[in-house]
């Protein structure tokens, strides 16, 4: 790892694991078996100016790149807090991108130094019911009247919804049968998340039981116009602009839970005796260990090529797909092996692996299939017909 990192981002993932270690992994397996936001850590990074590692200078950011961020939050989830630490602070970090690009300088002043300095939390609303990954198809509408949009649809799987103080909304402004594409007509919005009119309810779900994932039902929601960012009826373009980054960094969040796992299974292999011998001197143990530790290496150099190219203004859209396709694949076969490695401790909760097993599955269903990133790269890089 550390030829690899230039000295400064050495340094802030040796920040981010001095923070971590305050947090250890029973923290963590609290966390999953009573759930609640893990609010200490949260408070941790916000009082040491991590939440806007990636964010401007000018309103209380580090202004760094999203190299750095991706580097902080892979160290978060490798420190044992896997996908629960990392969940806790990604919005944060990168979740409020499209204010930066594209809003007003009202806007940026108003909206980023309380994200920034942890005086509020967020929640992305995009997913819905029904259109899935299918984004065009949202049928939440924001119907303007006057000087407010009033909104009412669905939304689900929407993180940290029961903690949020406010929602980045995307929803549709005109029809779609009005449009010229399906891709028009969409908004985004940052606004307070109004109690009265949105209804939360938390799914409950295998993992990651810290970070709370809901059904949004919004009936009547008013949005003073001034929360419009950017141009009504570009939304989606905005949306697309952040993916790549979100892309980014759940690959190194995946590539951490995957380190972890696998330092706890080399670990017991090394400590577990049976048969007069350490199992870790057996080949059909060690073999499955060195490959999972070449599998996570290989994902993270692709992954550090494409936060690279995205820092320096390039196209980057099939590399962070591959990064994603790639970290995820390996951290779930890692997290199987390392339960493989415990024997029958690996499915106790005291040796964690079974939580980072259970935890790495949502990274590798979300926020995109690998279906659809191996479709992607087969038209984007093969030249090969469009097939969705």
């Amino acid at each position: 790892m550390d030829n690899v990192l230039t000295p400064d981002q050495q340094e802030i993932r040796d920040a981010a694991l001095r923070i971590a270690s305050k947090f250890g992994p029973d923290y963590w397996l609290e966390r999953d078996r009573e759930g609640g936001f893990p609010e200490a850590f949260y408070r941790a990074c916000a009082h040491d100016g991590w939440l806007g590692i990636a964010m401007p200078e000018a309103y209380g950011g580090a202004g760094l790149g999203i190299t750095e961020a991706a580097i902080f939050l892979q160290a978060m989830a490798e420190s044992g807090g896997a996908v629960q630490a990392a969940s806790a602070i990604h919005l944060n970090i990168f979740g409020l991108q499209p204010i930066v690009l594209f809003g007003t300088e009202e806007q940026r002043q108003r909206m980023l130094p309380p994200m920034i300095q942890g005086k509020v939390k967020a929640c992305f609303g995009i997913t819905e019911p029904d259109a899935g990954l299918n984004t065009t198809k949202l049928k939440t509408r924001a119907v303007r009247q006057g000087d407010k949009y009033v909104v009412n649809g669905k939304k689900v799987f929407i993180s940290t919804a029961q903690v949020a103080d406010y929602i980045m909304l995307l929803a549709r402004t005109t029809p779609i049968e009005e449009c010229k594409r399906p891709t028009d007509g969409l908004s985004i919005f940052y606004t307070k998340l109004d109690r009265s009119r949105i209804e939360v309810r938390e799914i409950d779900k295998m993992g990651r039981k810290g970070i709370d994932t809901n059904e949004l039902f919004i009936e009547n929601l008013e949005i003073p116009a001034e929360d419009l960012i950017g141009e009504e009826g570009q939304g989606f373009r905005y949306i697309l602009h952040g993916m790549n980054a979100e892309r980014i960094f759940v690959a190194a969040e995946c590539i951490g839970i995957g380190r972890a796992a696998n330092e706890r299974a080399v670990q017991y292999a090394k400590e577990r005796v049976v048969f007069d011998r350490p199992i870790g001197q057996n080949q059909g143990i060690q073999h499955p260990l060195a490959q999972n530790w070449a599998n996570l290496e290989a994902a993270n150099l692709m992954m550090l090529h494409a936060a690279r190219l995205w820092d320096e203004g390039k196209p980057c859209g099939s590399e962070a797909n591959a990064a994603k396709l790639l970290a995820s694949q390996a951290a779930v076969e890692t997290c199987k092996n390392a339960m493989l490695t415990h024997g029958g401790y690996g499915y106790a909760k005291e040796y964690h692996v079974e939580r980072f097993m259970r935890e790495i599955m949502i990274l590798y269903i979300a926020p995109i299939t690998p279906q659809l990133i191996l479709s992607n790269i087969a038209e984007k890089k093969l030249g090969l017909p469009k097939s969705y």
